[in-house]
């Protein structure tokens, strides 16, 4: 036998006579693995912190109304596109980053006094100026290079992100039969908090069906339904007390509000797998970045608009 052997050999006899030591393992096999701090593997104390100040952040907006309102969802819009556009150039994307982030608040704030108009207007001056930067930013005697992929993800970011991050600022303009604009803010932050903790819930307790496993292996259809089922519930709880409209409205603004959400979620989980990473930044402790808060509530903030200003032009 080998002097080497002859270790191994002492070594593990030494080990084996020793009363208090458990039975040896490959080195590369841990005899125990390090405790996970929740099923998501987050920083638990770190992101209830962090849910906490957020929380604290949108009450406050919510109960001064549009003029915290505004500011509030404008930085939101800011940060996020700020992350995804980052992410973007990293993965070899070019877009004007600095210029779509003024061009996006210009948005948003346009439609403080004019409403969808004043979006609308933005919306289109944005992408306008975005189609000619990619055209001409390398000068006129440069052929562009990846134009008509650069270009049709950079409007792409202009709607996930301004364009719906917008009408999550109008909700607050809804003034209608004689409801002021905080109560509708509420009724939608309601809705997408029954979203979250019924989908949630439902989801960690009974989830064993994946919803769609190649794009997000962690919706499942009983987190779905219990989206659903919160949603709904909310929904005709807050139209029928805050905004005084019929019930059915409500179904229909729960049922529209999860579905969207779900697929906003999705969407943003088709986005970090394409990209090849897990979250859009570190700015918020315990949850990832902005806009992995953001990705379900704006396409469904587009949504709860829609639906609100239908039920206040149905109670004129």
């Amino acid at each position: 036998m080998s002097k080497a052997q002859t270790e191994t050999t002492e070594m593990g006899a030494a080990v084996s006579d020793a009363p208090e030591a458990p039975e040896a393992t490959p080195s590369r096999w841990p005899s125990r693995a390090p405790k996970r701090k929740n099923k998501a593997g987050r920083d638990l104390p770190a992101a209830i912190a962090t849910g906490v100040v957020l929380g604290a952040l949108v009450i406050a907006a919510v109960w001064i109304g549009p003029v915290a309102w505004y500011p509030l969802v404008a930085a939101a819009v800011a940060l996020a596109m700020w992350e995804v556009m980052t992410r973007l150039r990293e993965a070899g994307y070019v877009q004007p980053r600095t210029l779509m982030i003024i061009l996006g608040q210009a948005m948003l704030w346009l439609s403080a006094p004019y409403g969808t108009t004043g979006l609308v207007s933005g919306f289109a001056f944005t992408v306008l100026v975005v189609m000619f930067w990619g055209m001409f930013h390398q000068g006129r005697h440069h052929q562009p290079e990846n134009y008509l992929r650069d270009t049709a993800v950079a409007i792409f970011v202009l709607a996930w992100i301004p364009l719906f991050g917008t009408f999550a600022a109008m909700i607050s303009r809804i003034t209608e039969a004689g409801v002021d604009g905080s109560a509708y803010i509420v009724a939608f932050m309601l809705c997408v908090v029954a979203n979250d903790v019924g989908g949630y819930a439902t989801g960690v307790m009974f989830g064993s069906h994946p919803m769609a496993p190649a794009v997000s292996p962690n919706k499942s259809w009983e987190g779905f339904a219990g989206s659903m089922t919160a949603g709904i519930i909310t929904g005709v709880l807050v139209v029928h007390f805050l905004i005084h409209g019929p019930w059915w409205m409500g179904i229909v603004l729960g049922i529209a509000l999860v579905i969207c959400g779900t697929m906003g979620d999705l969407v943003e989980s088709q986005f970090k797998r394409e990209l090849g990473i897990k979250d859009m930044s570190n700015l918020l402790p315990g949850h990832g970045g902005i806009m992995d808060r953001l990705d379900g509530m704006l396409p469904a903030a587009a949504a709860t608009y829609i639906l609100l200003t239908t039920i206040t032009l149905m109670n004129q």
